[in-house]
């Protein structure tokens, strides 16, 4: 059992904004945070960390990045997040491509990124499925938070570019492939049903249309690669069409439809900002668009899509978001809480709060403070500075 005491806390939670930060006390025990408040009494036997002049932030959290998939400096070897023999491979799952021993987990770790959601990349119309992971571990078993998190689609350049002369060469055709197969996991779907426990009328056994069924059962959102606004609303009205929960990641023509994008109340994964306009579809690329979406209403997470951008950038880029116009208290929620819930695991991380892993990170200034030194990473209640 561990007391952190006299810190600056920043909880990131759904409490009154005004409750939101206060000098306190943390209590973690068995790897979950106990308590959080002012003037906690720490039992008998407890240890305590006195944290004065520290500010602690609930551990970063990557809604969307494909890190463990993609090696660090490793080439073809390490490059497990795209398959390019076939446009619709849902059947794909993260965890059987993660490498626990990719030192961008440990860098990214250290800089107080505990939790990430990493999967496939965007070269299929249907990729697989993502796995939300501590960032962490010998072991991706017991790594993982959750699993499957969400179906990763693609639309826009890099499907065409990918399988320009392999069947998609325009987005009406990456489009159509999406609506096919969920077409037949639907079928299949109903002839399952209808067959009831009659192993004689079950259909033959479709790894596909398997795991396509968690997305029409609503268990798990499409997860869907979109930079240009276009891209955004064909994602939209396949997922209307299909009954689908639906999250955007990228979205860098967000600021361009803001209001329109409010309208739909969709969880929205924004970035990689910090680089370079690489293609076309980035050449609107801007760091005021976190802020639009945000003061728009939409519910933003800030994302570094690693390796695109190093995973242990992600509060610089949230530092960056706030410089063009986002507020303070929106870039640490686009950090924390917002991409927890955009992962569908804010039960267990995002904020800090009874109950949820004890995962937090202590500061010596603002985490928008370029130079404000980490002094501890605790993940799980471990402290990996002493690990």
């Amino acid at each position: 059992m561990l007391c952190i005491k006299n810190a600056t806390i920043h909880t990131a939670s759904d409490a009154d904004p005004r409750v939101r930060t206060f000098v306190g006390d943390i209590l973690m025990d068995g790897g979950k945070i106990l308590e959080a408040g002012p003037g906690l009494c720490p039992p008998k036997g407890c240890a305590v960390r006195d944290a004065s002049g520290l500010h602690a932030y609930p551990g970063f959290v990557e809604a969307h990045c494909h890190i463990g998939l993609d090696g660090t400096a490793i080439g073809y070897e390490g490059q497990d997040y795209n398959e390019y023999n076939d446009p619709v491979t849902p059947q794909l799952r993260a965890e059987d491509g993660i490498n626990p021993f990719d030192p961008a987990l440990r860098e990214a770790a250290l800089a107080g990124v505990t939790c990430i959601g990493t999967g496939p990349g965007s070269s299929n119309a249907i990729g697989g499925t993502f796995a939300a992971v501590k960032t962490v571990g010998k072991r991706v078993d017991d790594m993982l938070v959750k699993a499957p998190v969400a179906m990763k689609c693609a639309f826009g350049e890099n499907p065409k570019r990918c399988y320009r002369d392999h069947g998609i060469s325009s987005r009406m055709t990456n489009a159509a492939l999406i609506r096919e197969a969920l077409s037949k996991a639907l079928q299949y779907r109903q002839k399952k049903e209808a067959a009831a426990s009659d192993p004689l009328k079950s259909p033959a056994f479709d790894a596909k249309c398997e795991a396509l069924l968690p997305v029409l059962n609503r268990q798990i959102p499409l997860k869907a690669h979109a930079h240009q606004a276009n891209d955004f609303f064909t994602a939209i009205r396949i997922a209307k069409e299909f009954g689908l929960d639906l999250t955007l990641e990228h979205v860098t023509e967000g600021h361009l439809v803001a209001e329109e994008l409010a309208k739909e109340n969709l969880p929205l994964a924004v970035g990689p900002t910090l680089t370079h306009a690489s293609k076309f579809e980035l050449r609107n690329k801007s760091w005021t668009t976190p802020g639009i979406l945000a003061k728009a209403g939409c519910r933003v997470s800030i994302i570094t899509d690693a390796p695109v951008i190093p995973l242990h950038h992600l509060p610089l880029c949230a530092a960056l978001a706030c410089r063009a116009g986002m507020s303070e208290e929106d870039a640490l929620l686009a950090i924390t809480l917002n991409p927890a819930r955009h992962l569908g695991i804010a039960d267990r991380v995002g904020s800090l709060e009874p109950g949820k892993d004890a995962d937090l990170v202590l500061m010596e200034g603002s985490f928008l403070q370029v130079d404000s030194r980490v002094r501890a990473v605790y993940l799980n209640g471990r402290n990996l500075m002493e690990a």
